[in-house]
């Protein structure tokens, strides 16, 4: 081993926490008891090699990624809009998915050149000043006050990482975290596979760039109350809307029928936002009074369009699309086949599985590892006829 005579316990409880499993779970698939696998992940003691071995199976990493010593890193603030009402061992797995991914990442850029990251500097603007902040953004990014067409790949452009894998939870549709690995700065925005309106993917992707833009990176968020994370969401949500819709050219628009849920229907195709995050801007802006606001509010329950509103199912999802490029030109372009790829992770002291790597993509399952479904199954000779 490489760590002193011990396994990496750090990489233990991820794993677990990776696969949502209790340590009384891990114990009782593994055929020991809880105290035990408390004490490895504690790095109390080791386990011996057949049981690290069935741990491995168990959890589906290799027993290989048990044993590396990581590179020096630090996770600073993971932002889930849903951390008070989901539950803790959801939070903890895409806690683990979002640094495995960025990790993923940091492997990959070994071999590719990734877009640098480009985020501006607001020293000179007041951290309050949203509506300042989102426009410099919008000028430092050359997008002027015209419409943005794909969020998505925005931020991919300025070097922030997206990744889109299953949350295995409603509350969870996206998150940001802030990554350290050898004193570079990584920002990872993760957007959830089962949210299929594209207008809202919009906006979640706006939403997690203000936390990226308008909040620290190391303060833990256990230790703030309830109260300031709904304002730090409400900054967010704010930086989102001014983002997306500029109060000059959006205003303008919106001004012709401003109190016209029709009206709402027809910009939402020039915008590219949901008409409630339009209709919640432009009572923000002023061009609605308390009345119309309240009375657009009750259409859009009226007609249900709170759930499912026009045109979500006739605009194209956008997906991130760097990491799964990159993976598909390494085995294209890149004279590498997938064994090749996988032999990179090792070589960089990361040894997951192909599994692993393909759920943390998006990847076709098969794009990395073979099918198993032959594994287990009889192979008959042919016989020859007499």
């Amino acid at each position: 081993m490489q760590n002193g005579g011990k396994i990496n316990s750090e990489r233990l409880r991820e794993a677990r926490l990776f696969r949502k499993m209790t340590m009384a779970d891990l114990a009782q698939a593994v055929g020991i008891n809880k105290q035990a696998i408390s004490q490895f992940e504690n790095n109390k003691t080791s386990p011996e090699p057949m049981t690290l071995r069935r741990i491995a199976e168990i959890l589906k990493f290799p027993y290989s990624f048990f044993v590396e010593y990581d590179f020096p890193s630090i996770i600073g603030n993971t932002y889930f809009r849903a951390l008070y009402s989901s539950k803790k061992k959801d939070l903890a797995a895409q806690k683990i998915k979002a640094k495995y991914l960025v990790k993923t990442y940091s492997v990959l850029a070994t071999k590719v050149r990734f877009r640098k990251l480009n985020l501006p500097d607001f020293s000179a603007i007041k951290a309050d000043a949203i509506e300042e902040i989102a426009m410099y953004t919008r000028e430092y990014w050359g997008l002027g006050c015209a419409p943005i067409s794909n969020m998505v790949s925005l931020l991919e452009q300025n070097g922030i990482i997206v990744g889109e894998f299953a949350t295995d939870s409603r509350e969870i549709d996206a998150f940001y975290q802030y990554y350290e690995q050898n004193n570079l700065p990584a920002y990872c925005i993760v957007l959830g596979t089962d949210k299929k309106s594209f207008f809202r993917r919009q906006f979640n992707c706006a939403h997690e760039l203000g936390h990226i833009l308008l909040h620290e990176r190391y303060s833990d968020l256990n230790e703030i109350d309830r109260e300031e994370f709904r304002e730090r969401e409400n900054e967010a949500n704010a930086f989102a809307a001014a983002f997306l819709l500029p109060a000059k050219t959006f205003g303008d628009d919106v001004s012709v029928f401003p109190n016209r849920l029709d009206h709402y229907i027809e910009l939402k195709k020039k915008w590219n936002v949901s008409i409630m995050a339009m209709i919640m801007r432009a009572n923000a802006l002023g061009y609605l009074s308390t009345n119309q606001y309240s009375y657009l509010m009750r259409q859009m329950s009226t007609k249900g369009y709170r759930q499912t509103e026009p045109l979500d199912d006739l605009i194209e999802y956008r997906h991130p699309r760097a990491l799964k490029q990159t993976v598909k030109l390494l085995l294209t372009k890149g004279n590498m086949s997938a064994e090749d790829i996988l032999g990179l992770f090792v070589t960089n002291r990361f040894s997951i599985s192909a599994n692993v790597i393909e759920e943390l993509l998006d990847l076709e399952k098969g794009t990395l590892s073979k099918s198993n479904d032959g594994e287990n199954k009889i192979i008959e000779f042919p016989i020859l006829k007499s």
